[in-house]
């Protein structure tokens, strides 16, 4: 697996402005009738590190459906997402599959979390859950297909020139 070097920051947060940050978990909020604020920023700050990571560490990587959430609402601020993967140096691709909790296979999960964690991000665990907990409700339906086929790192897969 192929790495790209880009500045590590250590609070997730920091990678697009608090007024962004503010959005983007206003967006999840909007969604997500009666969820708290500080659940969407939990949210938002996983999205953020998945990006983060798959903009490092391109392909094979899966959010869980919780965490598709939060990237679903940076991907909805155009703007936000268009400069997070500028400033990361690779724009990170999101390739929705229709839902099917049979395709849930908990290692890539697993991978994905081991992924972040290398790239020196805290993993919020309660958020990486399978399709089938519903311990923090959300309205996301991407359930992502395990790696396994040519296509596998098209769910998190970053434009790289080479």
């Amino acid at each position: 697996m192929s790495t790209t070097t880009i500045p590590k920051i250590k609070n997730p947060r920091d990678l697009i402005t608090p007024a962004a940050f503010e959005g983007v978990a206003a967006t999840v909020v909007d969604n997500n009738a009666g969820m708290a604020l500080t659940d969407a920023e939990r949210i938002v700050e996983e999205a953020l590190k998945f990006v983060a990571t798959g903009a490092r560490q391109p392909g094979g990587m899966r959010p869980s459906r919780t965490v598709d959430e939060g990237w679903h609402a940076l991907i909805l601020h155009t703007q936000v997402y268009a400069r997070l993967c500028s400033d990361l140096g690779h724009f990170v691709h999101h390739v929705p599959e229709r839902p099917d909790p049979t395709r849930h296979d908990p290692t890539a999960l697993e991978g994905t979390q081991a992924r972040i964690e290398q790239a020196g991000y805290a993993v919020d665990r309660t958020l990486w859950l399978g399709p089938s907990n519903g311990s923090v409700p959300v309205a996301a339906s991407c359930e992502h297909t395990s790696c396994g086929d040519a296509n596998c790192e098209l769910t998190c897969r970053t434009d790289h020139p080479n």
